[in-house]
C-alpha cells in the first residue's frame, strides 16, 4: 500500500448463517486490510477466527458518537485500507454504514463493495413472486397502530414489498397485514436463510397465519417477509370461510379454529363455531 495516497473504504458482506457462503474475495480483502471496522467486535471476532483473519477490529454503528468515524476516516486519509463488516449479510441493507460511507465520499476516498450474501435478496430469489420491480422496506415499526399505518401507505403500490420483522412480532405483523391487504393477498415469509432450520413457506396472508400461529418454530429465527404487490391475489377476491376454517380445524381444536378465523376474516366467532361443529360432525 502506498502510503501517499488514501486508503480505500471496502464495504464487505458476511455470510448470513452458513459460513460457506464466505466469498473468496471477501477473505483475501479482510486479510489485506489494515483494520475492520464492524458493529460488534466480539461477534465479528468469532467470524474472523473461522477465516484465520487477525486485524485490529473498530466499533463502528451510525448512531455512535461522531469519534469513530472520525478514527476510520483519518486512517483512510493515511492511506490505510479498511474494511466495514456488519454483523451479518450486505453492511447498510438494515444495517449501519451509511453515514460513514456518505463521510468517505464526501472527502473523495474510494469505497469499493465486495458483494456476497444479503437475506433481502436471497429471500426475493425464492418467493415466486414478480421481482421486477420491488421495494426494500426493511423493518417495520414495533407497534401494531404504527405498523398498520405503514402497511395503509403501501396498499396500491405494484411492486413485491420485502420486509425484515422480528421473530417474536412476526404473529401481530401478520394479523395486521390481513387487516389492510385482506387475507386472499399471497405472501411468502423466509426463515432462517442458510442456516439449519430454515423454512420458507409461501401462501395468502391467511394461510401463513395459520402456518405459524399453529407452529412455534416458525416464530423463532430471523424472517424476512415478502408481500405480492396489491394485485398478487388469489383468484378470489376474500378469503373463503368454509376452506379457511378446514385447514385451521386440521390443527386446532373448533373453538380455537373458530376464534383465529373470526380474526382472519372479521367475521362472527359463534358464527365461526357453528360450521366448526358442523364440519367436525
Amino acid at each position: 500500500m502506498n502510503s501517499n495516497q488514501s486508503g480505500t473504504l471496502y464495504i464487505v458482506a458476511t455470510p448470513i448463517g452458513n459460513l460457506g457462503d464466505m466469498v473468496p474475495r471477501a477473505i483475501e480483502t479482510l486479510q489485506s486490510v489494515s483494520a475492520i471496522a464492524c458493529e460488534d467486535t466480539r461477534h465479528s471476532k468469532k467470524l474472523l477466527d473461522h477465516f484465520r483473519i487477525d486485524k485490529p477490529l473498530v466499533a463502528y454503528h451510525d448512531h455512535s458518537d461522531k469519534t469513530s468515524s472520525y478514527k476510520i476516516l483519518k486512517r483512510l486519509a493515511s492511506g490505510q485500507d479498511i474494511a466495514l463488516i456488519s454483523d451479518a449479510g450486505t453492511p447498510l441493507i438494515s444495517d449501519p454504514g451509511y453515514r460513514l460511507v456518505l463521510a468517505a465520499r464526501e472527502q473523495g476516498f474510494a469505497v469499493v463493495p465486495i458483494p456476497g450474501a444479503c437475506a433481502a435478496i436471497a429471500a426475493l430469489s425464492v418467493a415466486g413472486l414478480p421481482t421486477d420491480k420491488f421495494r426494500f422496506i426493511g423493518f417495520l415499526p414495533a407497534k401494531s397502530s404504527q405498523r398498520i399505518k405503514s402497511f395503509e401507505q403501501l396498499k396500491g403500490v405494484d411492486e413485491t414489498m420485502v420486509f425484515y420483522e422480528a421473530p417474536h412480532r412476526i404473529l401481530e405483523c401478520l394479523k395486521d397485514a390481513i387487516a389492510v391487504f385482506g387475507g386472499a393477498h399471497i405472501g411468502f415469509i423466509a426463515r432462517e436463510i442458510t442456516k439449519t432450520f430454515e423454512t420458507y413457506l409461501y401462501g395468502t396472508l391467511a394461510e401463513l397465519l395459520v402456518k405459524v400461529e399453529t407452529d412455534s418454530n416458525q416464530q423463532r429465527g430471523e424472517i424476512v417477509l415478502v408481500l405480492g404487490a396489491s394485485e398478487i391475489t388469489t383468484t378470489a377476491t376474500s378469503v373463503d370461510d368454509e376452506r379457511l376454517l378446514r385447514l385451521l380445524l386440521t390443527e386446532l381444536p373448533a373453538a380455537k379454529a373458530a376464534a383465529l378465523a373470526a380474526k382472519i376474516t372479521g367475521g362472527d366467532k359463534k358464527q365461526f363455531y357453528q360450521m366448526a361443529l358442523a364440519q367436525k360432525g
